[in-house]
């Protein structure tokens, strides 16, 4: 039997896309590969935030290059949000000539089209598609999830909002919403299988139904709807952009038990100046307002974020009142990049980059200062009881996440099911898990 080996960059959203190849491969014959050398077709699923991921990226590529000169029967393929940025899929195959297939992150699942083309011909495939955006359908392609407890859905693609750092909507297209119709009964399916978290997926859920091809379904009204599905399940989603969080999602986020009390609310920056050259269309003041206001709602809740550091002309001022929203807010989590370079944004050409050496300094003390504030967070939740699904065991103790994604240990101290969950008391917190019982 043949088989595959996929490497996977990115985001969720690039992780379901590789569950979808997964699937395409094994609809076809093939089985994963245990190791990359032994693998009759190796797909790179790219990404292309970060400079540092592509650079990553294009040496791995380029390890691949002995192991290809020994078996030329090989079968490589490039696809993801990398390769369908202008011009790169030549650029690859000039730099890479072994590369055999590139398709784009707006048509993945034409894949096994693309593979059976080339098992035909015989030729390099330059399948990018730049003019058009292909959305999944949920009854038609099939997937391959490595985690039996744990499943994402697309409930839309593409981006609208044009953050003057981001590449996303000019390799992801405009935003396009899945039809509920179609959300619905994948959800079902899946809950029907025994999954047990769902995770909703978007570059920005809360805008969901904006392009007006819902018939009128919210985000609000989706998860309002998925929520009330019979079964024991979480629902999870990301990522929310702050300036469409409406009223409406906080409410029924907080009256259904269902729904995570978890939220990814990615801030970028504590300076207005810097929020306005970002394109991120609020203020430091709205944030925190929206901040006060879901804490209001859910009291509980645990918030992460994300935080660019160094963008193209901040200070020290400004770097200051990203540090003081920081402490202001005190989330669980924080993902705190350095800002990189991306060809094709506006942010590329701006004036007043910057230093390396600034940009080392600054995230290295935001790190040092979110870190005290989650150990801090995760330490106040000793003594309190956290719904938690187990996840495996071992001799000592079953292991489990709480909503807040933090991994919980419990002691064994009666029979507990993976796959349940579980009122779990919090004993301690102890080098970066929380400790519990039954």
């Amino acid at each position: 039997m043949k088989s595959y080996y996929i490497y996977t960059y990115g985001c969720q959203m690039n992780v379901h896309e590789s569950e979808k190849l997964a699937g395409i491969l094994e609809s076809k014959g093939y089985e994963h590969a245990e190791c990359v050398e032994s693998a009759d077709v190796v797909v790179f699923n790219t990404c292309c935030i970060r400079e540092s991921a592509e650079q990553k990226i294009l040496g791995n590529i380029g390890a691949i290059k002995p192991i290809k000169k020994k078996r030329k029967d090989m079968i490589v393929a490039v696809c993801g949000c990398m390769s369908q940025q202008k011009d790169m899929a030549a650029n690859l195959r000039k730099k890479f000539p072994f590369i055999d297939i590139v398709f784009g992150a707006n048509n993945v699942e034409f894949f096994g089209e693309y593979l059976d083309t080339y098992l035909e011909q015989k030729k390099f495939l330059n399948k990018v598609e730049n003019d058009k955006q292909y959305i999944e359908n949920a009854s038609g392609v099939p997937f391959v999830r490595d985690n039996p407890l744990y499943a994402y859905v697309n409930i839309m693609y593409g981006c609208n909002n044009f953050c003057t750092y981001c590449i996303v909507p000019y390799v992801r297209g405009r935003e396009k919403s899945r039809a509920p119709n179609e959300i619905y009964a994948e959800v079902k399916n899946l809950l029907n299988l025994g999954y047990k978290v769902i995770t909703l997926l978007g570059q920005n859920v809360n805008s969901y139904g904006l392009d007006g091809s819902t018939g009128g379904v919210n985000f609000a009204k989706l998860l309002e709807t998925i929520a009330n599905f019979d079964g024991e399940f979480e629902l999870r989603f990301m990522t929310s952009h702050p300036k469409d969080l409406s009223d409406e999602v906080i409410s029924v986020i907080a009256k259904n038990d269902k729904i995570s009390k978890s939220l990814h609310l990615p801030v970028q920056a504590g300076s207005n100046k810097i929020l306005k050259a970002m394109n991120r269309s609020y203020t430091k003041e709205d944030y925190l307002l929206l901040v006060n206001k879901i804490r209001a709602a859910m009291p509980n809740i645990t918030l992460s974020t994300d935080i660019i550091v160094g963008f193209p002309g901040e200070s020290d001022e400004d770097y200051a009142e990203t540090v003081d929203l920081i402490k202001k807010v005190r989330y669980h989590n924080a993902f705190i990049f350095m800002y990189s370079k991306r060809r094709g944004t506006i942010a590329e050409k701006m004036d007043n980059q910057v230093p390396l050496t600034v940009k080392r300094e600054r995230i290295h003390n935001l790190l040092e200062i979110q870190h005290k504030i989650s150990e801090e967070l995760f330490t106040e939740m000793v003594n309190s009881t956290q719904r938690v699904l187990i996840e495996e065991e071992d001799l000592k103790y079953y292991r489990g996440k709480a909503q807040s994604g933090k991994v919980v240990l419990i002691e064994k101290s009666q029979k507990m099911l993976v796959g349940k969950f579980y009122d779990i008391k919090i004993l301690s917190y102890e080098k970066g898990n929380l400790i519990g019982r039954i």
